[in-house]
């Protein structure tokens, strides 16, 4: 979506590309996404064309690739070193980029460049006053060259529209080597086939420790020669002669397999010519999976940032396998599944809501993830941390795909073999690595022995109660007994007199001195957190965890605490760590179970107002409007659940608990048909449940069951401006 400036064009335009009615959300949710959303802060969303968990996100890339371009596009500064075809969206760590493009006209320096010397390299200024970023679609003049660029997608193939001025001297550039700020190119190839066909491949390590990108690219117009540059020929110049607007299209497919992996998908997703035609069709492909939700309420301001963020959640993981099934392994060779492959798993933010969302919306979706990350741990050993491009980074602590697929199993998803699923749970909780080989040996990890002991163990002690939960589910009594057992080795941390969490080393001392307050990115007992925030990382084990402080009163009573303390950080801590409420920190995953454990302890009221002051002062209908990195859907999927007034607090377990919905009314896609959530009475003056009815019936449990809802109903809630005790 443009900026509101625009938005009588936008308006035109997606009513002549679309049937749906732009003035309706329900008919037309594609028209409240506005992709510049979390562009700015600390969001570092993509930006950019792609069609939903697609293999291409085709945008620009800024010559600027500092912690904020993580994405490759911030709001706060507006060079582009050219149109990448692969992006991440929302992470703290940058990747990617592969196969730029940048249309050029004259003689150009073959290099990165510098943003102080205007002239160097290929890089322009985009005139962001006149760029459009839509669902499916991305075009921004290039002020250098005085060539608007445009773009759109399938899954497997970048589309480019180039209007370029009168030039003898024109080209398309592809750029292999893309500066090797995040990564190092370590291998090139580049070749012309004929005069339209530009074929090769790039191999790079980064992130991702060996990432293959195999490409295809095809010009509509043929070019008077093709001529390698730079460093090591890396850059690839087609070169034109352009008439005054004359348009020139070009197709880029991908394939992590092969250059023929690559053409395949172009002759199969993208045969023809017609830009406008495949815009039209990504654009529709957008409509179908946003419509999954389709929510009412009279804030224009809510539907942008709901339909935004279930955008945002659609981006990854993305599609990995080519279009004949074929696809890299973990381990680096070459495999064949009638099953779509995905790679792009940002686990440990998303085992949290993203994950949890999908098994509602997208649940024949959720069977291919899962199918994914099995056969991930069947090349590699285990279930995936972090994977990238086929890679796998073991970023982040624990065992973050644990709950995924235990919540699967104990959800009844379809798609994947339940007897495998739970034999990797195993196989991966069973690794004596990664900390687990000092859990096997003292019950937990000693904090004089590793880095981020707490939020290692504590991740690890989440999972094991996902496990659990899949065992039970399976009926597998001694995994459960065992796994359940595991599940409580955070209760060797937790400090009685302070009534903290804290680093406890192998003689079973408390670490001292203590400040709760001290963060110090990865060098200390937690992971992007301190002890006031790791101090609630047992949504698994709340009710026993309550006795522990005393009782649920006490508990209750400690918990206000954290969000009535001063916001302050000691030490050197993470930039991760934003979005403060008091010691609550929204910016980052660890923090957004918190405000619902009010709710399992008995205290509903206290988790409505929690949760209204997060979404009215962490989420804006602005580039600034996301209070943290996306990270690839968590920070989105926890408004659309937040707003709905459902939350899945205990991963696996298979229940969504109750919250304060800010819509009237939402329909949910879900297995079984249709589940509605019909919202009376609600104001931002009237944030508590009054009463809730399941199918009509009275409903009294302060959660819902996955299984009831899948199978589709009406749930009516009654809101009040007063809370029941």
């Amino acid at each position: 979506m443009i900026r509101a400036a625009r938005r009588p064009i936008m308006f035109f335009l997606l009513a002549a590309l679309s049937a749906c009615n732009a003035q309706d959300s329900k008919e037309c949710p594609g028209s409240y996404v506005d992709p510049l959303i979390g562009s700015g802060g600390h969001g570092h969303v993509f930006v950019g064309a792609n069609v939903p968990f697609g293999m291409v996100q085709l945008g620009p890339t800024s010559i600027n690739q500092t912690w904020d371009w993580c994405s490759g596009y911030h709001q706060d500064e507006a060079s582009v070193i050219g149109f990448s075809h692969t992006h991440l969206s929302g992470t703290g760590i940058g990747d990617l980029f592969d196969v730029t493009v940048m249309p050029v006209t004259g003689e150009v320096t073959y290099a990165r460049g510098t943003i102080e010397e205007p002239e160097s390299g290929l890089w322009s200024m985009a005139d962001r006053s006149q760029e459009i970023a839509e669902v499916g679609y991305y075009a921004v003049p290039l002020t250098r060259y005085g060539i608007k660029a445009e773009m759109t997608a399938t899954a497997r193939v970048g589309m480019h529209r180039y209007t370029f001025p009168k030039a003898d001297d024109a080209a398309i550039v592809i750029d292999l080597q893309n500066g090797g700020c995040w990564d190092r190119t370590t291998e090139t190839f580049m070749q012309a086939e004929g005069y339209s066909r530009i074929v090769g491949y790039r191999r790079s390590r980064g992130w991702a420790a060996d990432q293959h990108v195999y490409f295809v690219a095809e010009l509509s117009k043929p070019f008077d020669s093709f001529t390698l540059h730079g460093r090591d020929q890396m850059y690839g110049r087609a070169s034109f002669t352009t008439a005054e607007g004359e348009e020139l299209v070009m197709k880029v497919a991908l394939s992590a397999v092969s250059i023929d992996g690559a053409r395949h998908a172009m002759e199969t997703e993208l045969p023809g010519w017609d830009f406008d035609a495949t815009r039209r069709e990504a654009l529709e492909a957008w409509e179908h999976e946003l419509a999954r939700v389709r929510i009412e309420t009279p804030d224009e301001h809510t539907k942008r940032i709901f339909y935004t963020a279930l955008y945002h959640t659609m981006i990854a993981p993305a599609i990995f396998s080519d279009v004949d099934g074929k696809y890299r392994g973990a381990d680096g060779n070459i495999y064949h599944s009638t099953i779509p492959h995905y790679t792009n798993f940002s686990l440990w933010d998303t085992y949290r809501a993203k994950h949890p969302l999908m098994t509602i919306i997208q649940p024949e979706r959720v069977g291919q993830f899962v199918n994914s990350m099995i056969d991930i741990c069947d090349q590699q050993g285990d279930l995936p941390v972090w994977h990238l491009w086929g890679n796998e980074t073991n970023c982040m602590v624990g065992d973050p795909a644990i709950p995924v697929v235990a919540d699967a199993i104990v959800k009844g998803i379809k798609g994947f073999d339940r007897k495998r699923a739970f034999a990797a749970i195993k196989q991966t909780a069973g690794t004596l690595e990664r900390g687990k080989q000092y859990r096997s040996t003292y019950g937990y990890i000693p904090c004089n022995l590793m880095r981020e002991a707490i939020a290692y163990d504590m991740e690890y002690a989440l999972a094991d109660g996902a496990a659990a939960e899949a065992a039970k589910v399976l009926g597998h009594e001694d995994d459960y007994e065992h796994f359940t057992r595991m599940s409580h080795s955070y209760r060797t941390y937790f400090d009685m007199e302070t009534g903290f969490i804290r680093g406890v080393d192998d003689k079973g001392k408390f670490r001292t001195p203590f400040n709760p307050y001290y963060a110090s990115h990865r060098a200390d007992d937690y992971c992007e957190g301190n002890a006031w925030q790791y101090t609630w990382l047992v949504p698994h084990d709340i009710e026993e965890y309550a006795t522990l402080f005393g009782g649920r009163e006490v508990c209750i009573d400690r918990l206000d605490s954290l969000f009535l303390a001063p916001s302050t950080i000691e030490g050197a801590p993470s930039p991760d760590i934003s979005g403060m409420i008091g010691q609550y920190a929204h910016g980052n995953e660890p923090s957004h179970h918190i405000p619902y454990l009010y709710a399992m302890l008995g205290a509903p009221h206290k988790t409505a107002k929690q949760i209204r002051e997060v979404m009215r002062t962490q989420y804006r209908d602005a580039p600034d409007g996301l209070p943290g990195n996306e990270d690839m859907g968590q920070m989105s999927a926890w408004y659309i659940l937040s707003a709905l007034g459902l939350y899945e607090v205990e991963p696996a377990s298979g229940r969504y608990w109750f919250g304060s919905p800010i819509i009237d009314r939402a329909e949910l896609s879900v297995e079984g048909g249709t589940f509605t959530i019909e919202v009376l009475n609600n104001s931002a003056t009237r944030p508590y449940i009054k009463s809730i009815k399941l199918n009509g019936e009275h409903y009294t449990l302060p959660y819902i069951d996955h299984a009831d809802l899948a199978r589709g109903g009406v749930l009516t809630i009654e809101m009040s401006n007063e809370y029941r005790q």
